[in-house]
């Protein structure tokens, strides 16, 4: 089969190849599938360039990138029922902790991980369900119900921020979001009762200016935006992080979080629990199904593209996923 792989630290121009390697085969408990498209994330391209806090050399001889993807389960290995063969699926965890993701042609994995994808939703849409999706569902209902709160979604326009938007208002919440100044029309239309530039001087009394404090918010930068979250947040709220890119050892303003008995909710998608994570798959599956989740045209390159999908990645400013044709 064909792969993308990659033996070492780099640009992605430098380290992605193009090989033939041996087609996997179904294991006990696990499925092969044909993947038709594989999702790429900012996560993917950090384990590749070696920027990751604290991984000083790769985890594998050899790596074939990418967590997300979707496609056709072709074979089963023992335990699984054989009624699977034919069925479309999208995949979570690809490459986690192990060193073949779902940038080939084929991969095998256990069948929990092939989730099998709505007849209403393509399988282009199937490869963003992975991490964007999982983490837009966890940050946004991983404390219950929503319905008649308020949150606060920053960044907007991202690729989990849309889907949070997307997620948060057809749950019943009443939405704020910020975004650049680009996304703003985007971001509204995707629900969001009231959007804000973040780079506005007067955001926090712009956002209190529309409601009487958040309930939740889903935080893509909680270092950089601690101190607006003190102000808006409402006592007893949960700051759902998933971010902090910009300041990975942020300064926690403990005494206005603890005069409001804030709660700090920090999800990593790979590692979530498998009661919740089936809990987060209803609720994106639910979702779907009631037309409440509309994803933007991707951005697809071919297998021998791949090198400028990351790039296309790590550039930012892009509506849309980025996926790979497999």
């Amino acid at each position: 089969m064909k792969a993308v792989t990659w033996r070492g630290f780099g640009p992605a121009r430098d380290v992605l190849k193009v090989e033939e390697l041996a087609t996997p085969t179904a294991g006990a408990g696990e499925v092969l599938v044909r993947v038709a498209y594989s999702g790429v994330n900012p996560s993917d391209c950090k384990a590749r360039s070696g920027s990751r806090p604290g991984v000083t050399k790769p985890p594998f001889d050899m790596i074939v990138p990418h967590s997300d993807g979707a496609g056709v389960i072709e074979a089963v290995g023992d335990g699984v029922d054989a009624a699977r063969v034919g069925e479309r699926v999208w995949l979570w965890n690809g490459q986690w902790q192990r060193p073949f993701g779902t940038c080939a042609e084929y991969i095998a994995v256990p069948a929990e991980q092939a989730v099998a994808l709505p007849d209403s939703v393509s399988l282009e849409d199937g490869a963003v369900m992975g991490i964007p999706g999982l983490t837009a569902a966890q940050t946004v209902f991983g404390g219950g119900d929503v319905a008649g709160q308020t949150v606060l979604v920053s960044g907007g326009g991202g690729s989990v921020g849309y889907l949070a938007v997307q997620l948060a208002a057809w749950g019943g919440a009443t939405v704020t979001a910020t975004c650049g100044a680009r996304d703003m029309d985007r971001v509204k239309a995707a629900g969001a009762a009231h959007v804000f530039d973040y780079a506005s001087p007067t955001l926090a009394a712009d956002i209190l200016a529309v409601c009487d404090g958040v309930d939740r918010a889903v935080e893509v930068e909680l270092g950089p935006n601690l101190p607006l979250l003190t102000e808006v947040m409402k006592p007893l709220g949960t700051i759902a992080a998933y971010g902090s890119a910009k300041n990975m050892t942020p300064e926690m303003p403990f005494g206005p979080m603890l005069f409001k008995a804030l709660k700090l909710d920090i999800s990593l998608i790979y590692i979530l629990p498998l009661k919740e994570r089936e809990a987060a798959i209803a609720r994106l599956h639910s979702a779907f199904a009631d037309g409440a989740l509309r994803l933007d045209a991707p951005n697809v390159f071919a297998l021998e593209e791949a090198a400028a999908a990351h790039e296309m990645v790590e550039a930012g400013g892009r509506t849309g996923a980025v996926l790979v044709k497999c």
